[in-house]
């Protein structure tokens, strides 16, 4: 069996093991679903209608709620990778015939599955909030591309972040940055009203070219150069994390 082979092998069941722990414990869910649909409610019956943006601010804000529960379900990544670590099964998995790729890569699919799923939760739940996108299914399908592009960069900075840990507790604290970065970017208001210190750092990092992005394929309107922007700024978050994980998993001593 080639090498190749063995290792797609493995990481599938790594990702079925990780699926299952999931199933029973329902609460990373739940918790994944629960904070955006708050959030959303929270901008949209209490802020919204002190936002001017052009048009209706639920279509304006459901972007930048999908990224968070990005943000949400992609720290959950890191307490998986810290726990694994912290508990010992990291070395039985490297006293077996195990692809040590395996490990981190069922860690990153499964946090792709799981948090598509709950996005696609979200968004049935801003539907029924009012939420109206008039995208055709090709744009449908380059939002849900995009939104797996967003969540795979996410979850390979997870994975990095997780071995840096020295516990799961601190693994979740290192996730505050992704799930910050949408407050400071057009998630939630249009960058141009940001204070002039701020509005560069909010027009430049990667939520707003991916919130205007999805926001774009979602309305139907153009996307002009956000796409490229977007998919060179996941690009680049998952290749750092990609490398900077597996340098350290390759350098994490066995205990």
């Amino acid at each position: 069996m080639s090498t190749l082979v063995h290792s797609v092998q493995d990481s599938a069941t790594m990702v079925g093991r990780n699926l299952r722990h999931t199933l029973r414990s329902p609460d990373t869910m739940i918790m994944t679903i629960a904070v955006p649909v708050t959030i959303l409610l929270m901008f949209v019956y209490v802020f919204g209608g002190a936002m001017n943006v052009g048009g209706s601010y639920i279509d304006y804000v459901v972007p930048g709620i999908l990224l968070l529960c990005a943000g949400f379900g992609s720290g959950a990544t890191a307490v998986a990778v810290a726990t694994d670590l912290h508990s010992g099964i990291v070395d039985r998995f490297r006293a077996m015939a195990v692809s040590r790729s395996a490990v981190l890569t069922g860690h990153v699919l499964e946090s792709v599955l799981r948090n598509l799923l709950t996005t696609a939760v979200v968004v049935l739940v801003a539907v029924a909030l009012g939420f109206r996108p008039t995208a055709d299914p090709l744009r449908w399908l380059a939002v849900a591309g995009m939104l797996a592009c967003f969540v795979l960069a996410l979850s390979w900075a997870a994975a990095a972040l997780g071995l840096l840990a020295s516990n799961p507790e601190a693994a979740n604290g290192f996730m505050f940055i992704f799930m910050f970065l949408p407050y400071v970017s057009s998630a939630f208001v249009p960058t141009h009203t940001l204070p002039s210190w701020l509005r560069g750092f909010a027009q430049h990092q990667p939520v707003t070219s991916i919130a205007e992005t999805v926001r774009g394929l979602l309305m139907d309107t153009p996307v002009g150069d956000s796409a490229p922007t977007a998919l060179a700024w996941c690009a680049g978050i998952a290749l750092a994390g990609y490398l900077g994980a597996g340098a350290l998993f390759r350098r994490r001593p066995a205990h």
